[in-house]
């Protein structure tokens, strides 16, 4: 990467001895927690690759916590590719929603993510996009149809919507 040297001043001040100057600081972008809820989202049926999620949202900022909540059933092939994406998957006894909603609050109330990405269909998760906002977070949903909550879509600053090819689609809050 090369590297550009410049100098900053002031209206009507002139070029004098330059005092110890520290380099630009690079554009920091923001940091975000993912969230998927993996029963939902990842199914045979819609084609979603991780890879095609972590790609979506590398045009928002950087992902800074990704975590894949599945349940007892998950096959290891899928458990293996949560790993080698450099994603962390929490295997669930039963229903995934409540560990959804707790790994959801924590990144809420974390100093270090800006952004909430939830991947999922559920309109049970209103009420963590709610918060969010309610926190300055900005927020997008994931998701795939059919079945993708419009409420949840509606409630999103952003909205990606995977095609059955697995690619983003961007929805009507696209950025």
């Amino acid at each position: 990467m090369k590297e550009t040297l410049f100098k900053v001043l002031r209206r009507g001040e002139k070029e004098s001895k330059p005092p110890e100057e520290k380099p630009p600081k690079p554009k920091v972008r923001k940091g975000i927690g993912l969230i998927i809820d993996g029963p939902n989202i990842l199914r045979k049926e819609f084609g979603i690759k991780l890879e095609d999620i972590m790609e979506a949202l590398e045009n928002v900022g950087k992902v800074r916590i990704a975590k894949v909540v599945l349940n007892q059933y998950a096959p290891q092939g899928l458990i293996e590719a949560v790993v080698n994406q450099g994603l962390e998957p929490i295997i669930v006894a039963g229903d995934t929603d409540v560990r959804v909603a707790i790994e959801a609050m924590e990144m809420i109330y974390s100093s270090d993510v800006g952004v909430i990405a939830l991947a999922t269909r559920d309109a049970d998760f209103l009420p963590i996009i709610n918060e969010a906002k309610s926190q300055g977070k900005e927020t997008i949903v994931i998701g795939a149809d059919p079945g993708f909550s419009v409420a949840l879509q509606n409630a999103a600053d952003y909205v990606i919507k995977m095609t059955s090819r697995g690619g983003p689609e961007r929805g009507p809050n696209d950025f």
